[in-house]
């Protein structure tokens, strides 16, 4: 018996069942699979991700990462960066970031099932491995082909896109200090160093087929770059989507991370707002109001959304992006507010009057 049982130990997985358990409630955690687990991202956590991790009692091993300053954007003719208002991100591998997870939730009294096989929920119940585990609260955070999801009958959503990501990790010295964001005509990649010696390079684009190495073609001078540089592992691929649900709540059920929808990987927000909602479902539950997390989900959404919207449309017109990389390397300062409000550092107004210069100053270029 538990307070509450999650299902899926991913980051979201972890940082839900720590955040209750930080509330004091008991909590067991199911996964199918045995840590690390690996998925492909772009490995870059964002400084309001870090802030959301510092209220878990996360942190992340200095000689484990790499600090970076702000994100560059490339299109092949302009270049424009910005730093991060207030603090730096880390660019950090996503297995070291399960095993920190991981070993905080055991530190602290979480009850982690590994190679459990979960097969249905019931009012108050989970069935793992053929047995019934009673539980007060379910939590489906197995991702964005959820179960939970099917389970508790919360898979009606507004919008559904799907686009396709593949990583790679090279040895080689990162260049520079920003994360940096490649734009092409047919997609985007993005380059993080993760470690004083090593990169990650990733892949998005809405041909599953489209792999890194025919991705780098669009892209000599990066390619250059990293011609000669060791790989460091596998090429790992996954579905990046853009998914709004109805719902994230039912009963006694409440959905987290991509399994309670998700916006395209072009944000790099997928693991903050894993972190952000773990947070507000742990306080809805400690005070038994799962629609005051319905509410603060809806919320949390917004601004990556919107984010998200802004950068596909960039991506899928080359006139539009053109455009803006000018009027953007003329003007930087609008970039830093634009990045500003990425990061949650300031508001949807502040964005649009930003938006509204940038569009002025496009129509002059």
């Amino acid at each position: 018996m538990a307070d509450a049982f999650v299902i899926g130990a991913g980051p979201a997985g972890l940082a839900a069942a720590i955040a209750l358990r930080l509330r004091g409630l008991s909590v067991n955690i199911a996964d199918s699979l045995s840590p690390p687990i690996d998925k492909a991202c772009g490995e870059g956590l964002m400084p309001d991700a870090l802030h959301a991790l510092g209220q878990l009692g996360v942190s992340i091993p200095s000689e484990t990462c790499f600090p970076f300053r702000g994100i560059r954007f490339e299109d092949g003719r302009h270049r424009v960066d910005a730093d991060f208002p207030r603090g730096a991100a880390l660019g950090v591998r996503r297995t070291t970031l399960h095993s920190v997870l991981a070993e905080r939730a055991e530190r602290i009294g979480v009850r982690i099932l590994w190679r459990a096989r979960v097969t249905g929920i019931h009012e108050q119940s989970v069935e793992v491995n053929g047995a019934r585990i009673a539980a007060g609260w379910i939590i489906g955070a197995d991702g964005a082909a959820s179960r939970v999801r099917t389970w508790a009958r919360l898979d009606r959503s507004w919008h559904h896109l799907r686009r396709f990501g593949f990583r790679w990790h090279y040895r080689q010295k990162p260049w520079t200090d920003c994360m940096e964001i490649y734009w092409g005509a047919v997609c985007q990649v993005y380059v993080t160093p993760v470690a004083p010696q090593e990169i990650c390079v990733a892949v998005i684009s809405r041909d599953p087929k489209l792999r890194i190495n025919e991705a780098l073609a669009h892209f000599p001078c990066l390619r250059a770059r990293i011609d000669h540089a060791s790989l460091a592992s596998e090429e790992r691929g996954a579905v990046t989507a853009s998914r709004r649900l109805r719902r994230v709540t039912n009963g006694r059920v409440a959905l987290i991370g991509d399994a309670s929808g998700s916006v395209d990987a072009i944000t790099g927000e997928g693991l903050c707002l894993g972190f952000r909602q773990s947070l507000s479902l742990a306080a809805a539950i400690a005070a038994d109001n799962l629609p005051a997390y319905e509410a603060e989900h809806r919320r949390i959404l917004r601004r990556p959304a919107f984010m998200a919207a802004f950068m596909l449309r960039l991506g899928e017109s080359p006139w539009l992006r053109s455009r803006a990389m000018q009027a953007l390397a003329r003007k930087p300062e609008l970039f830093a507010r634009m990045l500003a409000m990425h990061v949650g550092e300031s508001d949807l107004v502040d964005f649009a009057l930003a938006a509204a210069s940038l569009g002025a100053r496009m129509l002059a270029v």
